[in-house]
Parts: structure tokens; sequence; C-alpha cells
């Protein structure tokens, strides 16, 4: 089993088998902030902070009998003990955030929470009634303020569907657009269905334009750097010229929207083909923004 997994489940272990969905969202961020390396990412989401992995993890669990939803409420349904196959340090946060806060309510957790971490109650939906006005208008001052038109690269590889997405909230971004030429992933989050029902989650739009990814059968052999530099200069010389229109469209998309993102799976932008679609986008007549890798 994943140790994230057991970190859900040790959760509603010592809250007696039984949390509120949203309560169980709450918690698991007030631990996840005393890790060194959390085990869950969290987005700004219409209640606060949410990770799609908590999420999809629990529907998982749900499957094997683990835990199974009643209401509104999760209940953990196996009778492991998981608390003590934690290590030590987590142990010791799941009880202290326990002795702390095991008490609040969901209304108690969603307030603590928004004030606490207010970057995560940015797309809450009932954070202004929740708030004061001077608490709230801290959750404002966490929106990014990007007024310049920017396009922007992003890879996905070694980082969290809800890093990857809040790398999107901060630099702004309006539209991703994927470029890959097939857009099935792996890893979770990441797959066509998944990624645009989370981007839209988080009010970014999403596009899929396989025309400008490379066929998988290309990429099979890529062990150096001179193996990529010979694939993009395939690429530059076969489906980017046969491609401008496609990439005229995307200007347009730019200048329709401000901030886009290109993205595709590479963390390194000198290996993926995004950096050189995004420099013959550059070179288009009516280009005159600032192009960024993040």
């Amino acid at each position: 089993m994943y140790y994230r997994r057991k970190i859900l489940l040790a959760l509603l272990e010592i809250f007696d088998d039984r949390l509120e969905k949203i309560s169980l969202q709450k918690f698991l961020m007030l631990v996840s902030s005393l890790q060194d390396k959390p085990d869950f990412h969290f987005v700004p989401y219409k209640y606060g902070c949410f990770s799609f992995q908590a999420n999809a993890d629990l529907a998982t669990m749900s499957k094997y009998n683990q835990v199974k939803i009643d209401g509104n409420y999760w209940i953990k349904t196996d009778g492991a003990n998981y608390l003590s196959s934690l290590k030590e340090r987590d142990r010791q946060a799941i009880r202290y955030i326990k002795h702390q806060h095991g008490n609040k309510n969901a209304d108690e957790l969603i307030r603590l929470t928004y004030t606490r971490f207010p970057f995560f109650a940015l797309n809450s939906t009932i954070a202004k009634e929740r708030l004061t006005k001077e608490e709230y208008q801290q959750v404002l001052d966490t929106r990014p303020k990007v007024d310049k038109t920017i396009l922007y690269t992003i890879g996905y590889e070694g980082i969290s569907l809800e890093e990857y997405l809040n790398k999107l909230i901060i630099n702004d971004v309006k539209l991703l657009c994927d470029v890959r030429k097939n857009s099935i992933s792996m890893k979770y989050g990441f797959s066509k269905s998944q990624l645009e029902k989370a981007c839209e989650a988080v009010g970014v739009k999403y596009v899929h334009i396989p025309e400008l990814g490379i066929e998988s059968d290309k990429r099979q052999v890529l062990n150096t750097q001179n193996d990529y530099d010979k694939l993009f200069a395939l690429y530059r010389n076969d489906i980017l010229p046969r491609t401008i229109d496609i990439q005229n469209s995307i200007l347009a998309m730019l200048k329709d929207n401000e901030r886009i993102a290109l993205t595709c799976f590479e963390a390194n932008i000198n290996q993926c083909h995004r950096k050189h679609l995004a420099y013959a986008i550059t070179k288009l007549p009516g280009f005159d923004y600032e192009l960024k890798h993040i």
C-alpha cells in the first residue's frame, strides 16, 4: 500500500473511523503543513484547500473495502491499525492536530484553514461570507497580479497534479494548451479527461492540440541529449512547417487570454518539443510578448 494512503487511514482512525469529507481535507492539510516533505499537496478549490490525489486514493480504497462513503462522511471500514505503522514524526503530527483541533466542526475548520492558508481560499465560493472583511482581504491579496501577455511552457514530470496546477494559478495562466500527441498518462491527473476537469475546477481553460505533438514511435530511443537534438531537428523541419495555421491559432489564443501555457511531460525544457514550438510561435508576425518556461 502507498504510504500516503496509510496517512489517510490513520487520520480516519484517530477520529474514531469517521470524518466529514470537508473536515478530512482540512485535517489532512493541517497534518501536511507539519511534514517536511508532504505526502499530499493541495489546490485552492470551491471550499478551500483540496487534494485531488487524496480524493482519488479514497475512491480507490473504497473498492478494496478499506473505506466507504456514508452521506457526507468517509468511514474507515477495515480493522487494521494504521497509525502505529507510520513514521514517528507523522504519528506525532496526526496526534497533535487531533489534540489541537479535534473538537472543531467543519465550519470552524474552514475558518481556521482559510485564515492560516489564505491562498487556498482563493477560489472559495463561501470565503466572503465566512471571513471578516480583513480576513477576506488577505485572501484577495494572494491573487496573482500579472498584467503582461505571456506565453508560458510547463512540464509535469516530477511534480504532483496539485503542484502543477498551483504553478498555473500563481502565474495567472488562463488557458492550458496540451501539445502532447497522445494525452494518456500513467501519472495520476495527467490524462486528458483528468487534466481537463482539474483545470476547470481551478478556473483554467484546457485545450488539446495533438497535431503539434510527436508520434510515440519516434520517441523510443532517447538516451542522450544528442538523441533529443536529432528528434527536435526533425520536428523543426517537418511538423512545425506543416502546422503554421495551428501555431497562428495559438497566437490568437494568447492575444485573447493574455496568459496561456504549452504543456507536455518533460521537466527539462531542452528535452521537450514544446521549447521548439514556443520559439516558432515567437517568430510569427504579431508576436511581441514574453516567453517564459515555468
